[in-house]
């Protein structure tokens, strides 16, 4: 099977990549430059640009390409670049679909659990109504452009949470404050955290292009529910360290500004049971086993929305002006 992969270089797309090759399929990974291996191609989606042909070669294609909404602060420019980023990937995507007449069997699209907003205790399962904020709007607008796939290509689209991964990227730094004892919840600690370790993430992935009878929104979450007190707690007793560090909410909107509350303190209860009856199978279903997978290599956690990096690496290390993710 021939797949190509947007957003091949993040940190999900990677692990997609790997997994397909290890499981004797062709990765094909689109690159803004000029291709230099045969497992490339060219393509630049601010303009529309895809080389001509590809999309006939290829059995399936899943788009996760995007700007990160973990840069901050979210000027008004910079909210115009990860919504304009999201649109035109898809869009040339799906442009190259609807222009011949040799289409992928299915179109994996990025989307997040951005688009449920701020939702306290409610159970979220995919037919909950979008909801409110810059998140929200963001994740209803990309999953309404991938739904302009031709009829016959299969459209899923995967809301994805917070990753936890063995791999230093844009939380590389959560792992080391926990050991040094100065970890904690952010504000009361009590909103729901949604996660999902990455090699589930992936396999989810492949999973959900594998499934024939798999279509439409899928909320790539783990089973157990989380809080963000579990969640830090959950390191930290791996670690065997204490998390007791609390950080107010008051001074992460200070700091953060609406990425605070959109990131951090937005309460996301998230229900896998879609996935799990879709007959996925997690490798690490319960927080203590993801916790334990991702401390056992010593490195950090990751999220697609960078959100808790941006917290530690700005609150504690530096200022949120000398971001980069």
């Amino acid at each position: 099977m021939r797949v190509l992969i947007s957003g091949a270089s993040g940190l999900v797309g990677t692990e997609v990549a790997a997994q397909l090759r290890a499981a004797g399929h062709e990765p094909i990974r689109l690159v803004r430059r000029k291709s230099v291996s045969q497992d490339e191609v060219e393509w630049n989606p601010s303009t529309g640009y895809l080389t001509p042909g590809v999309i006939e070669t290829v059995d399936a294609v899943v788009n996760l390409a995007g700007a990160t909404t973990g840069k901050i602060p979210w000027t008004s420019t910079y909210k115009k670049e990860i919504i304009q980023s999201r649109l035109d990937s898809t869009k040339t995507l799906v442009d190259a679909m609807q222009n011949t007449k040799k289409r992928p069997k299915v179109f994996v699209s990025g989307s997040a659990s951005g688009i449920y907003g701020d939702r306290g205790d409610d159970l979220l399962t995919e037919n909950e109504p979008k909801g409110k904020g810059f998140l929200s709007d963001l994740a209803y607008q990309w999953e309404q452009e991938a739904l302009k796939a031709p009829a016959d290509v299969r459209v899923v689209l995967v809301r994805t949470t917070m990753v936890m991964s063995r791999t230093l990227g844009a939380l590389g730094r959560l792992l080391p404050l926990i050991k040094l004892g100065i970890g904690g919840p952010l504000g009361k600690g009590k909103q729901w955290w949604a996660w999902i370790s990455l090699k589930d993430e992936a396999a989810a992935i492949i999973h959900l292009i594998n499934t024939e009878s798999a279509s439409g929104a899928f909320n790539l979450t783990a089973p157990e529910f989380a809080t963000c007190k579990d969640v830090v707690d959950s390191l930290g007793k791996a670690l065997h360290r204490p998390t007791i560090l609390a950080v107010p909410s008051f001074a992460l909107k200070l700091l953060l500004g609406e990425a605070a509350t959109e990131l951090l303190l937005c309460s996301q209860k998230m229900s896998a049971d879609r996935l799990v009856a879709s007959g996925f199978k997690f490798q690490h279903p319960t927080l203590k086993q993801g916790a334990d997978w991702v401390v056992s290599k010593n490195v950090g956690l990751c999220c697609n929305t960078c959100a808790y990096t941006l917290f530690l690496t700005s609150t504690v290390i530096r200022s949120p002006n000398q971001l980069t993710v």
